[in-house]
């Protein structure tokens, strides 16, 4: 009965860090996206020096973990939860890396005038935040149908990518002068679309977790 409570209470930690390490995802994503509108580099670099503690908290996930893996040896369902939460942390992990990778592209146009105004850019980044919330959300509540939703959701960013792209190409036809600073919004628009499919990725693990089968949600 003890290892048991030991086991649930060191579980809770897990997801306890892994929903703190989506609040830093979102809070990331938001800053870089801020940072890139305003031109705001002070921003960029808090999203920078930030970093340190996603890896931090994905860190004491893996130690926790393994170490359950080796005192408690859980089959079944309890393993799952451990093997989930790894892959997640590492997703998660991933996610701030590309938000970071949005703030650095503040840093590269500092000094330069936007060639448009953000519109796309803002809205699929708006989507990723949510799907990163409902998906950790779905860890916790090993809600499947929320779960699922990330495949749809993942639709809307694809589609919003798609559209971005298209317009910037015609910028850097029509005015070949914005060709550098074009490519820099597409690779953020790229960032972004990847954070959605990593987010997709946690949906497939909730599933996993619930039914002991992976689906296919990034198709």
């Amino acid at each position: 009965m003890i290892r048991r409570v030991e086991f649930d209470k060191s579980l809770d930690e897990l997801r306890s860090l892994l929903r703190q390490m989506a609040e830093h995802v979102v809070n990331a994503l938001e800053g870089a996206v801020f940072s890139l509108q305003q031109q705001d580099t002070n921003r960029a670099q808090e999203i920078v020096q930030a970093d340190i503690r996603l890896n931090q908290m994905e860190e004491q996930i893996m130690d926790i973990g393994s170490r359950l893996i080796i005192t408690q040896q859980p089959v079944a369902k309890d393993l799952r939860r451990i093997i989930v939460a790894f892959k997640i942390s590492s997703d998660l992990e991933r996610m701030g890396d590309l938000a970071l990778d949005v703030a650095k592209v503040t840093l590269r146009l500092h000094g330069q005038h936007l060639i448009k105004p953000l519109v796309d850019i803002p809205r699929m980044a708006d989507i990723v935040k949510t799907m990163t919330s409902e998906a950790i959300t779905a860890y916790l509540d090993e809600n499947t149908d929320l779960a699922h939703k990330m495949a749809l959701d993942d639709d809307q960013v694809d589609h919003l990518y798609s559209a971005m792209i298209n317009e910037l190409y015609g910028y850097m036809v029509k005015q070949p002068e914005t060709v550098s600073q074009a490519m820099l919004l597409t690779l953020v628009g790229r960032y972004i679309e990847r954070i959605a499919d990593h987010a997709t990725n946690i949906g497939e693990s909730v599933v996993y977790l619930v039914t002991g089968k992976r689906p296919d949600l990034n198709r």
